[in-house]
């Protein structure tokens, strides 16, 4: 028994899930993301390569918990769970699939028996709100269970979703040393404007791609929003959700500025706030970007968490909860639209952290000039082929790069990246990349 998937469009990480499905050494694997990314439906969109497919949701049916009382044999735990959902759980031929494990602490803890006494059996697991069960484990599976890390849809996926195949063939083809043609770079141009609109929640792109109706996927994005509202609920007894609420805002209102904490409420101390942060972060819905000497590698050994940007989940979700109105921007100039706010600087962030490894936490750094009385700020600082590289990005075509070259000089680099609206192209040391080709960085040797 397998569950229908016939809406679903591809992920880059679905070649990988099937890596891990014929990979003999498997680990059971864990996926971890914000609620609404699309871990279930790739889940779902795998099993249809297996015979059988054993769904286990663990806030659907609590009454599945009691399984995992006592003893946590995997082979006995199968036994009940095929013999309640009639499904036969079968090494190689059975995927079992535990969604919102959050849910269920003991079933987290069964995974790594999983690992040592039922390897041959595909395992994965799944939840929304996984890093708050983890975090209050005392031992977790280190070595026995293999993290997957999962984001909204990419640019990149984006194109796919709507058929630009062909484009994003020729975009990934693109260098500064062989630029796109106007009418391709103008076309993508174009698309990032209503890639910033509908954003990558799976639910939006589905919706964009049958309707082509924004007001639609507008309110897919309200509801989006409002269900994750309704998560922090579920916080309360870690922290106050209306401290959740109002340091969400905060961060959306000052998106790839420097975070202060007063700038949440006067009512809250600079360590309630500090717990605000951590946990909207452990959620996914907010990104840290850390400040980093970039002395040296790895970036993380120089960073300094008192000086941290945050950006958002979600382009287009930010634009909801801030309550901007877009309609304007959808028949304004492309840099009309790119240049309102810190939106550019964001969608680079959040690009980062899509093509990044799946198997490890991305992290985004940034750097500033530490001197006194001096002003010097580079977005974003990254590492490509073991080389560090600082990245501008300059929402429109003009823009000028001073604290770029500063870095350059102090830190003795060769090169640096701008970011723009801009074709492809390169002058001195600095690489130019359009704002629709972050995932092009990886040509950098």
């Amino acid at each position: 028994m397998k569950k229908n998937n016939t809406s679903y469009i591809s992920r880059d990480i679905d070649p990988e899930l099937l890596n891990w499905k014929n990979d003999k050494r498997h680990k059971p694997l864990l996926i971890r993301g914000a609620r609404q990314v699309g871990k279930s439906s790739a889940v779902r969109q795998l099993a249809k390569s297996f015979r059988f497919f054993a769904e286990i949701n663990f806030e659907k049916d609590e009454r599945l918990k009691r399984i995992f009382d006592g003893e946590l044999s995997p082979k006995r735990i199968c036994n009940d769970l095929s013999a309640i959902t009639t499904i036969p759980v079968i090494p190689g031929e059975t995927l079992l699939f535990f969604d919102e494990i959050q849910s269920c602490e003991a079933a987290i803890n069964s995974l790594r028996y999983f690992y040592e006494d039922y390897p041959e059996l595909h395992v994965i697991a799944a939840g929304s709100l996984l890093e708050f069960a983890l975090k209050d484990l005392s031992s977790f599976g280190v070595g026995r269970i293999r993290s997957f890390y999962m984001h909204p849809f990419s640019f990149n996926e984006f194109l796919n979703a709507l058929g630009y195949g062909v484009l994003l063939e020729a975009k990934k083809d693109a260098s500064v040393h062989k630029p796109l043609s106007e009418s391709l770079h103008l076309k993508l141009v174009e698309q990032i404007r209503y890639f910033h609109l509908i954003g990558g929640m799976p639910a939006a792109v589905s919706l964009w791609k049958e309707t082509n109706d924004y007001n639609k996927c507008k309110a897919v994005h309200n509801d989006i929003i409002q269900t994750y509202l309704d998560d922090f609920s579920k916080y309360h007894k870690r922290i106050n959700p209306q401290l959740l609420r109002n340091t969400m805002k905060a961060v959306a209102a000052n998106i790839c500025s420097k975070f202060k904490y007063s700038s949440v409420d006067n009512e809250y101390d600079t360590r309630q706030v500090k717990q605000a942060l951590e946990m909207l972060s452990m959620a996914g819905l907010i990104i840290p970007v850390t400040h980093t000497s970039a002395n040296g590698l790895p970036l993380g050994a120089q960073a300094n968490e008192k000086f941290r940007k945050y950006i958002f989940i979600d382009t287009a979700l930010l634009l909801r909860l801030l309550h901007l109105e877009v309609e304007e921007i959808l028949i304004s100039l492309p840099s009309d639209f790119v240049n309102k706010g810190n939106l550019a600087e964001m969608f680079v962030g959040l690009e980062l952290t899509k093509y990044s490894s799946p198997y490890e936490k991305s992290e985004l750094f940034y750097w500033q000039r530490e001197d006194k009385n001096t002003q010097a700020e580079v977005d974003f600082v990254i590492v490509i082929n073991g080389k560090i590289i600082p990245v501008e990005v300059k929402a429109g075509k003009r823009g000028s790069l001073q604290s770029m070259y500063i870095f350059l000089e102090k830190k003795e680099l060769s090169s640096g990246i701008r970011c723009a609206l801009e074709p492809f192209s390169y002058y001195n040391n600095i690489l130019v990349y359009p704002l629709y080709a972050v995932s092009n960085f990886n040509q950098i040797k």
